[in-house]
């Protein structure tokens, strides 16, 4: 007895040969009808035997491509009809969309042997792509997604991809993308002047120019990278003298996993993490000795960022030069990944000697993620190219649309909708006009492309932010502003499908407070509708305000004069501190003017970093305590004294101990990596400490270790062992812990304060 049944699938389902995959199962199990997408994901009509119906829901639960990520399938019955096939039906565009279209998937194992493979026609293709791999997101204008709403429109196919397009049996079944070297996309080479240098093969010509030490602009798939022969100390500093970029190190593009570990000392963990769909860039340990890159990809850093080709053409690129390249994002320092090819000849030309640019429009930017292993598990600190726009499940759906709008740094924005929240792609610091306007930018795209009209808007507390000014000039009518450190917190809530109420431990730099004070240093007791500040860090002076950031020589002053009551030992003993500033300086602080007074722990590792080692200037954001907790020896050395202030109802976690006897044990020669490990244990475990008083106060709630100081390894494996077994205790997974990942929490709160 035949039944029909309607399934509808909602997930990441579009554009990984999910409807292919569909249709040879349903042709195995003698399954007639039809399967298409829509704007919601996939639906199926199926008419069979109902022992054959069953056998496909269960492989659609469990069988489905790698890529594909169902959140949903639901059917129901409809009425039976005899149908000799089953076929793969046109799209239907509609309202209601859900995000179903794929982030970017690196290129398949399957598609690298036909590129390297001299008998196949699609040898040395740089564009070769299947059902399982190639371009997605970056090349999508719209959903449902088909070839005719991507870049990839202008070129039709020729007879033999539209065989293969057109071939159940075959992969490329269709691949949107499905392209050859006779009808698809094609390679340019130009001269710094934008002149077409009509080359025959430019990836030959390239590859000669990067191994004679010449610097390239590489069009990738969400932008442009800056490549140069990472062996070779001359490309590489000349790369940073043209860009303008002193310390920040490069991340560098290997052949494969083997490569990799000539350069670094890869765990099993982050070999996955490096070979994984997304392809992010991996921050691990450098080997000690033998290193074959040049210093200056990562001067003075222990850590190295390595990743593996995700394209045909980073592939055939880096079997040509035959050595690892640094692969940068090609932009000058806070700017934006330039992605259109005017742009990039007008902005890099100072710096690329050639471009390798190619004739397939990218239509959103998407620079590079970034992620390192933490506690044994990745821990994203960029999220973009790979993982956007892969929805993030909610614990319960959105009461209306919601867009939130990020923080000034490291910026990415949310929109939710449903049950599904969407992090746009790594923006960067808002604080240039470029920056700024690819990020109105990227919103609108974001917005058209999911079809998603906010009606709720959320934005961060300080009024300065731009993030918050462009909220404040949305037309929308519900706004709401969300404190920094609760929206951290309710991130990580996000992150794991939780409501709270937990102990959020918030560590960063700086947050602006419900006070009007700048916070860093916070505990919390958060739920996604309300927090409590509990404890926080004693507060450090920042002489000069926001130049204290880019001086952090002023904030070891300040810890120094509260350390020791105003008459600390040695004050001219530590380089960092110029004597001629630091006398004006020393007397701000004692009047208190200009020297607001901030909780951020982030100004703690930089304050002690500058005193320590010696740096009285950032280059870039966070450079010193980066350095600060790079310099500490991976063995245990003790723990410094420390305090915490339970007179008051606010907690106060006193770090002046530490400090005094940090200073003294430096004064009298005991190494930086010791100090810094010492240091590093004693917040962990003072830290642990106030946990404990507060759950005795608050009760045994689970612990949620969030913000930008938990990028740092060191210091959250340090905190999460301290906590175990008797807390729970959650890092954040999906999202970064930094200002990348606050959007998340900013539209959870929005969500949960603005129910009816």
């Amino acid at each position: 007895m035949h039944q029909g049944r309607r399934i509808e699938v909602v997930g990441t389902v579009q554009g990984v040969g999910f409807r292919p995959w569909v249709y040879r199962v349903a042709k195995e199990l003698g399954i007639g009808g039809q399967v298409r997408n829509d704007a919601g994901g996939v639906t199926v009509e199926a008419f069979g035997e109902p022992s054959a119906l069953d056998g496909l829901v269960h492989a659609l639960r469990s069988r489905h491509p790698v890529a594909a990520e169902i959140r949903s399938l639901q059917w129901e019955e409809i009425p039976a009809r005899e149908v000799d096939d089953f076929v793969i039906a046109p799209s239907v565009p509609g309202t209601g969309r859900r995000v179903s279209i794929p982030a970017d998937l690196a290129t398949c194992p399957a598609c690298v042997a036909e590129i390297l493979d001299p008998g196949d026609r699609r040898y040395r293709y740089a564009f070769t792509n299947c059902t399982d791999c190639g371009p997605r997101f970056t090349i999508a204008r719209d959903a449902p997604y088909d070839r005719p709403v991507t870049s990839m429109a202008g070129f039709a196919m020729c007879e033999a991809c539209q065989r293969e397009y057109d071939d159940p049996d075959d992969r490329r079944f269709h691949a949107q993308p499905n392209a050859c070297p006779r009808c698809g996309p094609r390679l340019r080479l130009l001269d710094s002047a934008g002149k077409d240098l009509t080359s025959p093969d430019p990836l030959r010509e390239v590859a000669s120019a990067l191994r004679a030490g010449n610097i390239v602009a590489v069009k990738g798939l969400g932008g442009y990278h800056l490549a140069c022969d990472a062996t070779s100390s001359e490309a590489v500093q000349l790369l940073r003298d043209r860009m303008r970029r002193d310390a920040k190190p490069f991340a560098v593009m290997v052949r494969d996993t083997r490569e990799a570990r000539k350069l670094a000392s890869l765990s099993d963990a982050e070999a996955t993490l490096l070979e994984s769909l997304e392809r992010p860039i991996v921050l691990t340990q450098k080997r000690r000795l033998g290193l074959p890159v040049a210093p200056e990809v990562a001067p003075d850093n222990p850590l190295i960022g390595l990743m593996l080709p995700y394209t045909p053409l980073h592939h055939l690129l880096l079997a040509e030069v035959d050595r690892p390249l640094v692969m940068t994002s090609g932009n000058y320092s806070d700017e934006p990944i330039v992605f259109e090819e005017p742009e990039a000849l007008g902005k890099l030309r100072d710096i690329a000697d050639l471009f390798l640019t190619h004739d397939r429009p990218i239509v959103t930017r998407c620079d590079d993620s970034v992620a390192r292993v933490v506690a044994g598990a990745p821990v994203l600190l960029r999220r973009s190219r790979g993982f956007v726009p892969r929805p993030i499940q909610l614990a319960r759906p959105v009461a209306r649309p919601v867009l939130a709008c990020g923080a000034q740094l490291k910026n990415t924005f949310c929109l939710a909708a449903g049950d599904v929240a969407v992090l746009g792609p790594h923006v960067g610091d808002l604080d240039q006009l470029e920056v700024h306007r690819s990020y109105e930018e990227s919103i609108d795209r974001m917005q058209r492309f999911l079809g998603c009209r906010p009606e709720v808007v959320a934005y961060d507390l300080h009024p300065d932010y731009a993030s918050t000014r462009y909220a404040l000039d949305r037309p929308e009518t519900v706004k709401v502003a969300v404190q920094h450190h609760h929206a951290h917190v309710a991130s990580a809530l996000a992150d794991h499908g939780l409501d709270g109420p937990v102990i959020g431990v918030a560590f960063d730099g700086t947050g602006y407070g419900t006070d009007g004070s700048a916070w860093g240093g916070e505990f919390l007791v958060a739920s996604a509708t309300a927090f409590q500040r509990v404890a926080t860090l004693h507060p450090i002076a920042l002489a000069g305000g926001e130049r204290a950031i880019r001086e952090p020589w002023r904030i070891g002053l300040a810890l120094l004069l509260d350390a020791y009551d105003g008459d600390p030992p040695g004050l001219w003993n530590f380089p960092a501190i110029p004597e001629d500033a630091a006398v004006l300086v020393r007397q701000a602080l004692t009047l208190g003017i200009n020297a607001p007074k901030a909780h951020g722990m982030g100004r703690l590792f930089d304050g002690v970093g500058a005193l320590v080692l010696g740096l009285g200037k950032a280059r870039y954001e966070g450079e010193v305590a980066l350095a600060w907790n790079l310099a500490a020896s991976p063995e245990s050395h003790g723990r410094y004294p420390f305090g915490i202030d339970t007179r008051g109802s606010l907690l106060e976690l006193d770090l002046r101990p530490m400090v005094r006897a940090l200073i003294e044990e430096h004064l009298v020669g005991v190494p930086a990596a010791r100090l810094a490990a010492k240091f590093h244990e004693t917040v962990a475990h003072a830290s642990a400490a106030l946990v404990g008083l507060i759950r005795e106060r608050v009760g045994h709630l689970p612990v949620m270790l969030t913000g930008g100081c938990f990028q740092n390894a060191r210091l959250a494996e340090g905190l999460k062992a301290a906590l175990e077994p008797e807390c729970e205790v959650y890092l954040h997974r999906q999202v970064p812990p930094g200002d990348g990942g606050i959007a998340l929490g900013q539209m959870l709160v929005a969500d949960a304060t603005t129910r009816g």
